[in-house]
């Protein structure tokens, strides 16, 4: 990460995060910059924040804070497209219904989680 720095002190922090965000290198900076996971996401923010270069993690930042709304969204696009798509097989239909029960009991828990931090807030 060193050299990430060098590049920081001879291009500018915004000229960095400008040539960082260039589609043509997300590929080879997913493993720097991850989106897999928020726990990742969140070690790649408060390591780049720790070593002075947090202005290139703006990208990250916003990713993360619109998450549970992408994660929402993908929700909603596999209950239409199970609803949809409906097969006849008494099998997979049980199966289906385990699989949205449980990304709904951990939307449902998200939710709870973030009611819980207003409550904190007020």
């Amino acid at each position: 990460m060193h050299c990430l720095q060098e590049l920081s002190e001879h291009l500018g922090i915004r000229l960095l995060n400008e040539r960082l965000q260039d589609p043509t290198m997300q590929e080879s900076l997913e493993s720097i910059f991850p989106k897999d996971n928020p726990k990742n996401t969140r070690f790649a923010i408060n390591f780049f924040t720790s070593i002075g270069l947090g202005g290139i993690t703006e990208n990250l930042r916003e990713y993360l804070k619109n998450m549970p709304s992408l994660i929402m969204q993908r929700q909603k696009q596999v209950a239409e497209s199970e609803s949809g798509s409906s097969s006849g097989s008494d099998s997979s239909d049980s199966e289906s219904e385990s699989e949205s029960g449980s990304s709904s009991s951990s939307s449902s828990d998200e939710s709870d989680r973030e009611k819980r931090k207003r409550r904190r807030r007020s």
